[in-house]
């Protein structure tokens, strides 16, 4: 044999075996970690209450000592009688008397009404009410992965890096120390 062939061949066959061995050292570093293709951050919205609280100006109707007015009618039924005798004569004068009376006591009811209605106390009053503020927070990752040819979604606690650890077959989704 030719030695240029000799050195050829042997050239070749280092070739080969190399090219093997790398094949055969990343199907091993495969199986010892999955690759990442995504990862997304995920977030929850947190609700916190809170008191909120103001003065607001309130209004009241105020405290009557007469609640059926009974001193309008009363005032108003004598005015309305001292009118009613003032006119016509005899039994008349009776008659507009009473119906003076009985006009002048209702007026006099209404109008008492309409005052005591009318009247008002204002107070001040401290009132509060719940509102709430929302926060988002971190939440995990979720995490898409390659292992074997097979493509999956994890979530995870931490952001992975580039690849997953595997061990017999699982991933490994713990964040370890020695990686930090």
């Amino acid at each position: 044999m030719n030695k240029s062939m000799v050195i050829g061949l042997v050239a070749g066959g280092v070739a080969v075996t190399a090219a093997g061995a790398f094949a055969g050292y990343r199907a091993m570093d495969s199986q010892r970690s999955a690759e990442v293709l995504n990862v997304q951050p995920l977030t929850t919205t947190v609700r916190t209450p809170r008191q909120v609280c103001s003065d607001v100006v309130v209004s009241h109707e105020a405290a009557t000592k007469d609640p059926n007015h009974l001193t309008g009618a009363v005032i108003g039924a004598v005015a309305g009688g001292v009118l009613g005798n003032q006119v016509g004569h005899g039994t008349g004068r009776t008659v507009a008397t009473v119906a003076g009376a009985a006009a002048g006591g209702y007026a006099g009811t209404k109008v008492q009404g309409h005052l005591q209605d009318n009247k008002t106390t204002q107070t001040v009053e401290n009132r509060c009410r719940t509102v709430y503020d929302s926060v988002e927070r971190p939440d995990g990752y979720e995490v898409r992965y390659r292992l074997a040819g097979q493509d999956g979604t994890v979530r995870m606690d931490h952001a992975p890096g580039r690849t997953i650890p595997v061990e017999n077959g699982q991933l490994l989704l713990t964040e370890s120390t020695d990686r930090r």
